[in-house]
């Protein structure tokens, strides 16, 4: 008898980008033609390995190539990944695969080599429609780059895109994020992403705030009125919020949806990071180390608990605007959610943060709103 798949997750990091933005604190850095050569025959090994040892177990629902900025690695390099993987790993019918793009960073040749390798969703990292405050954060890009490669994406037949967009910026106000909702709802999008910035230690960012050369960040009243506005807008144009920060007009992101929902996904590249068979773990963060060796012992390398697994459940679960199915968590861990949770879940539901529906649990509007406080009510 045959064993039936699992289904898995894949993610391929690209670490290489043009210039690294001021608040980025992801593995990504500059380099020349040599080492994205010798990392392409790297990544493409570490693939190898494990489809030799493992793709009899699983069936792909998804592929991300991520990074860095995907886009900007050569189609020649670009088209041996794609081969390793399509040789190694049997796909679902309607598996999605995705490629971050930075615009500016691909012409019609690549993304028609995209469509050809199977593509059939882009993420375009715009964050602003306006110049200043593009500027402000280092990207490369304008927005009329980031229209031109849109228009270029369409033509080449793309119509499940994303457009990332990030709000509290220096300089940002709530008229400034008003336009760029507007403008960017006007092309149609399938999918945006809106998400706030986070100032990460050890960015240019932060050593920008500490030396008084960046004063300008929206602040506290401003910030929940970006985020009030923001659901209203993209609502008002058709997308529904499926996730904190994520709206569909058309498809979900199925990648994402593996994180959220606890699914299996394997990590491919500089530091990428794994969940298989209650294991996490990720790849060593020194690229030339990786080059060198990049079927070297994993980092981090924890074994998960039936605790860590049912925190995991909620506080990415959670996420999801649909909540977490009383059915879904008693399949999984074989117990009911309110004789685990009960005492917080009942809590946060008499202050309005949460509500229990007939199928599960979820959280309130307002209960968004506070809710990296309620995540941590569930970390073991």
């Amino acid at each position: 008898m045959a064993i039936k798949q699992k289904e898995l997750g894949i993610y391929i990091h690209i670490p290489f980008c043009v210039s690294k933005c001021i608040y980025c604190d992801f593995l990504s850095m500059p380099m020349g033609d040599k080492t994205r050569e010798a990392y392409t025959n790297a990544l493409c090994k570490e693939i190898r390995d494990f489809s030799d040892r493992r793709k009899e177990e699983y069936i792909v629902k998804s592929v991300f190539f991520g990074g860095g900025t995907p886009s900007i690695l050569e189609i020649p390099l670009m088209e041996e990944i794609f081969k390793e993987i399509k040789n190694g790993f049997t796909f679902t019918d309607n598996c999605e695969i995705t490629i971050e793009c930075n615009p500016g960073t691909v012409d019609f040749d690549k993304l028609c080599f995209y469509r050809r390798m199977g593509v059939n969703r882009l993420s375009f990292g715009l964050q602003s429609v306006n110049d200043d405050e593009l500027k402000s954060l280092g990207r490369i890009h304008s927005f009329s780059d980031f229209i031109n490669s849109y228009e270029l994406a369409v033509k080449a037949g793309f119509d499940n895109i994303n457009v990332d967009l990030m709000s509290a910026l220096p300089g940002q106000t709530v008229d400034s994020w008003k336009r760029t909702l507007n403008k960017v709802t006007l092309l149609r999008p399938a999918h945006i992403s809106a998400y706030s910035l986070i100032v990460e230690e050890g960015t240019v960012l932060v050593d920008r705030i500490s030396n008084g050369e960046i004063t300008n960040l929206p602040d506290e009243d401003a910030e929940r009125e970006i985020y009030r506005v923001t659901e209203q807008i993209l609502s008002r144009n058709g997308y529904h919020r499926y996730e904190i920060s994520n709206y569909a007009r058309d498809w979900e992101c199925v990648h994402n949806k593996i994180y959220w929902q606890g699914g299996d996904y394997i990590g491919f590249g500089l530091g990428a990071s794994s969940l298989i068979a209650r294991k996490r773990f990720s790849n060593i963060r020194n690229i030339a180390e990786y080059i060198e060796n990049p079927l070297c012992e994993k980092e981090e390398e924890t074994k998960l608990t039936t605790e860590d697994e049912m925190a995991e459940f909620m506080y990415l679960g959670l996420r999801m605007t649909e909540g977490i199915s009383f059915d879904d968590f008693r399949i999984k861990f074989g117990r009911h959610i309110m004789n685990v949770y009960g005492d917080i879940i009942n809590k946060y539901v008499y202050y309005g943060f949460m509500e229990l529906t007939d199928k599960g649990v979820r959280l309130t509007d307002v209960g968004i709103d506070v809710s990296n406080t309620i995540f941590s009510e569930f970390m073991p």
